[in-house]
């Protein structure tokens, strides 16, 4: 038999999925991404500021950038997936799915759960999955391949988090903020700075007298320099790990997830960790929660109430930043795309426009199985 006929015979679905400050975006089956490009539509503004027909438009427009400039492929009668949050505002996923069917007459759209699918990438069913995004980071363990949902934890600690603080420090030391763009902060941090041990971190904080890593010289533009202190590389992931009474640091977020899970689940969930996300990426982000996490085990306030001895942690096959996007290529690469009761197609849509939700529980998940 040709093989145009039997490779060739469908087309490859879309899968997209669109972050706070990047979207991945490539077709189901590849090991990676096409491309990373910078996400235009800013959800969060568009809610509270815009009007729906504004972000409609937004919306439309990024698509068509993604579809004709990026991918090259007609949208029309192919299968999307959209690999998002469970948190993902429903107005936004709503708008989204209006764009795909009316505006590109899409055949059919299967939205697919972050956390859920990045454990594909391991082929495993239990796991702690720790997203470490720009805004915030969310922790949902999933156990038996379904998100235990009564258990998330999610906090305002991400990379924006340490953008800010890169920036008032530097400005502090006298860079001027003008050329204290976005891009330069980005590069700043991910080139320069990196998560220190602890105690060097308590170190610092205390004002006790300890040598700091060396300062390094950023240029800029060809013509502006910035001097980026020692101290400063080492405490920027700091604000991810607050020491305070109320326990809301990455640490403490990711215990009370475990915690919040039935009894007979815990030890397996602490053994299978797994970080997603940009912010993961950090030098020593790893290492730092590890030996974190270990110490807060043995604790008075978690050893008689989690009763695990250790934690473990899984390296994903790829990058932190895209291990979602790879966990939605796998799921789109099965029978899930056309059998998942979050599977939308345009014939059902154009007749009642609604889209299944994660806290609706007349549409349960439908997950592969072996």
């Amino acid at each position: 038999m040709p093989i145009f006929e039997t490779v060739f015979q469908e087309k490859p679905a879309i899968v997209l999925e669109i972050g706070s400050v990047y979207t991945k975006i490539g077709f189901c089956g590849e090991a990676h991404p096409r491309f990373i490009i910078s996400t235009e539509i800013r959800s969060i503004s568009d809610i509270l500021k815009k009007s729906y027909i504004s972000l409609y438009d937004q919306t439309a427009a990024f698509f068509t950038k993604i579809f004709f400039k990026y991918l090259l492929a007609s949208p029309k009668d192919r299968k999307v997936s959209i690999v998002e949050s469970v948190l993902t505002p429903t107005v936004i996923r709503e708008c989204i799915a209006k764009v795909l069917f009316y505006h590109f007459e899409v055949s059919s759209v299967l939205f697919l759960p972050t956390h859920l699918v990045a454990t594909a990438t391991l082929a495993v069913e239990n796991a702690v999955v720790v997203d470490l995004g720009f805004k915030e980071t969310i922790v949902i363990p999933v156990y038996s391949g379904v998100q235990v949902l009564s258990a998330w934890q999610a906090q305002p600690l991400g990379s924006e988090a340490v953008h800010d603080k890169i920036k008032a420090e530097l400005i502090l030391n006298g860079v001027k903020e003008e050329i204290l763009t976005d891009a330069v902060i980005e590069d700043i941090k991910v080139r320069t700075c990196f998560v220190t041990k602890q105690s060097r971190a308590l170190s610092f904080k205390s004002k006790e007298e300890i040598q700091p890593c060396p300062d390094l010289e950023y240029p800029v533009d060809g013509n502006d320099v910035i001097k980026v202190p020692g101290q400063l590389r080492e405490v920027a992931f700091e604000v991810l790990f607050p020491k305070d009474n109320d326990r809301l640091g990455l640490p403490y977020i990711i215990l009370d997830a475990i915690l919040n899970c039935p009894v007979d689940t815990r030890k397996v969930l602490a053994e299978n960790i797994l970080l997603i996300g940009g912010t993961a990426s950090a030098l020593g982000m790893t290492a730092r929660l590890k030996a974190e996490l270990t110490k807060l085990i043995e604790s008075d306030y978690y050893k008689n109430r989690l009763f695990i001895q250790e934690v473990k942690f899984h390296s994903a096959p790829s990058k932190p930043n895209f291990t979602a996007w790879l966990g939605g290529s796998i799921y789109s690469s099965t029978e899930l795309i056309t059998s998942s009761s979050f599977t939308v197609t345009r014939e059902n849509y154009l007749k009642n426009s609604k889209i299944p939700d994660w806290v609706n529980y007349e549409s349960a998940f439908v997950r592969t199985q072996g």
